[in-house]
């Protein structure tokens, strides 16, 4: 695992003095955002990090990493924290700036259908300017899927566009050659951008923080041009949920915008959720074959909890393109065996995704 060297571990702490340095994280559902989050702080040694999500779990820190907890922030054991994003970016930045113990940086996840330009606004087009400095955003793009991504969303685009460094993640899964081309096709949106290729979302940290890639001079027309203060409370600052699976979160936190001057990307793109729970188990040779024949192509991203009759075990499902994950986990003590899932995609139709898992369930 790549450390961050003594020599930028010294710039990060004299970074303050300049303002808390900022990366904004950003990239299509299932790119890889979470498992890069994990990266950053558990190869931190000697940084103090705050990660600003909409709900803890979905970073997906292990347990052991976590020491104390209360309603807003929770304390790890590598002396970062993790500090919930509720309805207000700059309320939860100024959370972590009036802790008593200082962080030395800041790290801010979108979620996975939002333009990164908001919340860049937000630490510039605001007071945050004189207390923050935004040094990069790093968009995360995944090479098997990208292209279901980007044909028809403004927010992929917006994505690509306003990248600082473009990590193309997932390497492992497609030809080198599809890879290069991929390549190209992004340096057509985005010239000047600093690409990596990597798997699992392994970076040596020196390359993606405190490099001072952000320009602000670039965005102060677009600053000047829209109100100020209708970026604090954007709604694209909310963080996908975990795969814990609250359900409805992706639809109702980025369709209740409230404020006038937002992106409409949501309403163009055609984003929309599907929330399934149910208290009944899925036969998993049912549920197998509507995953591989029957899901509809414009799910981009699907996750939650599955309970099946064929397994006493908790399972952790995720999916990502044409490609889904099962993985076997525990039920914890009083934790009620239930099937929780979310599927996120464009111009899906909710109710026939809904008989179809219906129809997965045992009984039926």
């Amino acid at each position: 695992m790549t450390q961050v060297s003594v020599n930028n571990t010294s710039s990060l702490l004299d970074a303050p003095k300049y303002g808390l340095p900022v990366t904004i994280i950003t990239g299509f559902l299932g790119s890889g955002k979470t498992t890069l989050l994990n990266h950053i702080l558990q190869n931190q040694q000697g940084i103090k990090t705050a990660v600003l999500v909409n709900e803890f779990g979905e970073i997906g820190i292990d347990n052991d990493l976590i020491i104390s907890a209360d309603e807003t922030m929770v304390e790890l054991s590598n002396g970062c924290i993790c500090c919930t994003i509720n309805n207000d970016l700059v309320d939860a930045i100024y959370n972590v700036l009036e802790r008593e113990e200082k962080v030395d940086y800041l790290v801010v996840e979108t979620t996975g259908i939002a333009d990164p330009l908001p919340v860049a606004l937000t630490f510039l087009g605001t007071e945050l300017r004189d207390l923050t400095r935004l040094d990069s955003i790093v968009t995360l793009v995944d090479c098997e899927n990208f292209s279901i991504d980007l044909f028809n969303s403004d927010a992929a685009y917006n994505q690509i566009a306003y990248g600082d460094i473009i990590l193309l993640n997932k390497t492992d899964l497609v030809d080198e050659a599809d890879v290069d081309l991929l390549e190209v096709r992004l340096r057509d949106i985005k010239a000047d951008a600093r690409i990596l290729r990597t798997t699992k979302s392994q970076v040596p940290l020196p390359l993606i923080l405190s490099v001072g890639l952000f320009e602000s001079d670039k965005y102060f027309d677009t600053i000047d041009s829209d109100d100020k203060h209708d970026h604090h409370d954007h709604d694209h600052h909310h963080h996908e949920h975990n795969h814990h699976c609250t359900e409805d979160h992706e639809h109702d936190e980025h369709c209740h915008h409230d404020h006038h001057n937002h992106s409409n990307h949501l309403e163009n793109d055609g984003f929309i959720s599907v929330s399934f729970v149910s208290d009944k188990p899925f036969n998993m040779r049912k549920l197998q074959s509507f995953l591989d024949n029957e899901l509809s192509a414009n799910v981009f991203r699907a996750k939650g909890i599955l309970w099946f009759q064929e397994s006493p075990d908790k399972h952790i499902f995720h999916l990502s393109g044409k490609r889904f994950t099962i993985e076997d986990d525990v039920w914890k003590e009083g934790q009620k065996r239930e099937n929780k899932l979310v599927f996120i995609g464009q111009n899906i139709e909710a109710e026939i995704i809904k008989s179809q898992l219906e129809k997965c369930l045992i009984n039926n």
